[in-house]
C-alpha cells in the first residue's frame, strides 16, 4: 500500500516530505542554538546560596530531634562487630584508602567491610542458584563451577576495584581544578589573608566547579587551626591526595613557613607551571584525536557513505537485470 493514500487529498507527497524536512531543520537549528546560548553562571549560584540559607534557617529554627540510626547501618555494624573486622590490622589501611576516596566517616568503613565479607557469599549463592537450580545455562559441570568461582572472585575484589576507581577519578578532578585554585590563593595572599583564611576562602569559591579540591582545602584549613604543627596538616593533605602537583604545592608552603619566602610569588610560579601542563595535556589529546576517530569513521561513516553512493547504482543494475529476464 502506498503511504501517500493515508495523506489528505489536499496535501501531496512532495509537500508532506517538504514539511517534514522543514520541521527537522527547525528542530536541529533550535537544538544547536540552545546548546550554544550563553548562560549566566551567577543565576544558578544565587539560587544555590538562597537554598543553603533557607536550609540553615530551618535547621536553626526547627525543633531538635533525636538522630535515629538507620536499620541497615545497625545490621552492618553488628555483623562487622561480631566478626571483629573493625579491630583488624588492615582496618586502618582501608580507612585511609576510603579517606582518599572522600569517605571519611566511620560508617564508610563499616559499609566497606560488610560488603567485603558478604558480597562474595551473595554473588556465589546467586550464581550457584541460577546455574544449578534453574535451566538458564545447560552446559558442562566444569563450566558451571568456573562461573560460580568467577562470581565469588568478583565479589572478593569488587569493593577494592570500586574504591580504586573512585580514588583515581577524585585525583583527576583535584588535578584539574588545582591551577584555578592556585590563582585564587595568590589573590587572597596578596590581599593580606593568612594561609588558613585564604584556604577557607578559596575552598568556598571553587566548591561549585571542583568540590573534591574544595573538600581537601577545607579539611586542611581546619587541621592548620587545631594541629600543634602546621607542617603535619600539609603532610596530611599530601598523603590524602598523593599527587605530584599537590606535593609541589605542599613543599612550597612548607618552605615559605620555614624560611619566610614570599608566598604569593611562589604560588604564582606554580600556577603558571600547572596551567602549562594542563595546556600540554589538552594539546596531546587533540593530537590523538585523528587517530582515535579513524576506527569510528571506518565502522560507521564509510558504510553509510557507500550505501548512499552505490545504493542507487545497485538498484538500477538490479532493475536492468530483471528487465533482461
Amino acid at each position: 500500500m502506498n503511504p501517500a493514500d493515508f495523506l489528505p487529498s489536499m496535501i501531496s507527497t512532495d509537500t508532506f516530505i517538504m514539511l517534514m524536512v522543514a520541521g527537522s531543520t527547525f528542530l536541529t537549528v533550535l537544538a544547536v542554538w540552545y546548546s550554544l546560548i550563553a548562560r549566566d553562571p551567577m543565576r544558578g549560584r544565587v539560587k544555590t546560596l538562597v537554598a543553603q540559607r533557607h536550609a540553615m534557617k530551618q535547621g536553626l529554627t526547627a525543633p531538635r530531634r533525636r538522630n535515629n540510626t538507620v536499620p541497615a547501618m545497625g545490621f552492618m555494624r553488628n555483623v562487622t562487630t561480631k566478626l571483629n573486622l573493625m579491630r583488624s590490622k588492615q582496618a586502618e589501611d582501608i580507612e585511609f584508602k576510603l579517606s582518599q576516596a572522600g569517605w571519611r566517616g566511620k560508617d564508610a568503613l563499616v559499609v566497606y567491610l560488610f560488603f567485603k565479607v558478604c558480597l562474595p557469599i551473595i554473588l556465589g549463592a546467586l550464581a550457584a542458584s541460577l546455574l544449578y537450580l534453574t535451566e538458564i545455562y545447560d552446559g558442562p559441570a566444569m563450566m558451571r563451577i568456573t562461573l560460580t568461582m568467577t562470581a565469588i572472585v568478583a565479589g572478593v575484589f569488587g569493593p577494592e576495584v570500586y574504591v580504586r576507581n573512585v580514588i583515581s577519578k577524585r585525583r583527576k578532578a583535584i588535578q584539574k581544578g588545582l591551577p584555578d585554585a592556585l590563582d585564587l590563593l595568590v589573590i587572597c595572599t596578596e590581599a593580606g589573608l593568612g594561609l588558613d583564611a585564604a584556604l577557607n576562602r578559596v575552598s568556598g569559591e571553587i566548591a561549585p566547579n571542583s568540590p573534591e579540591l574544595a573538600d581537601e582545602l577545607t579539611l586542611t584549613a581546619l587541621e592548620l587551626g587545631f594541629l600543634p604543627e602546621r607542617k603535619k596538616a600539609l603532610d596530611n593533605l599530601n598523603a590524602r591526595t598523593d599527587l605530584a602537583a599537590i606535593r609541589g604545592v605542599v613543599n612550597t608552603l612548607v618552605q615559605t613557613e620555614k624560611y619566610g619566602t614570599p608566598l604569593a610569588s611562589s604560588l604564582r610560579v606554580l600556577g603558571a607551571e600547572f596551567r602549562g601542563e594542563r595546556m600540554l595535556r589538552a594539546e596531546a589529546k587533540a593530537a590523538k584525536l585523528p587517530a582515535t576517530l579513524t576506527v569510528p569513521m571506518i565502522l560507521f561513516i564509510l558504510p553509510t557513505l557507500f550505501i548512499v553512493l552505490l545504493g542507487p547504482a545497485g538498484i538500477n543494475a538490479i532493475d536492468a537485470l530483471k528487465g533482461m529476464n
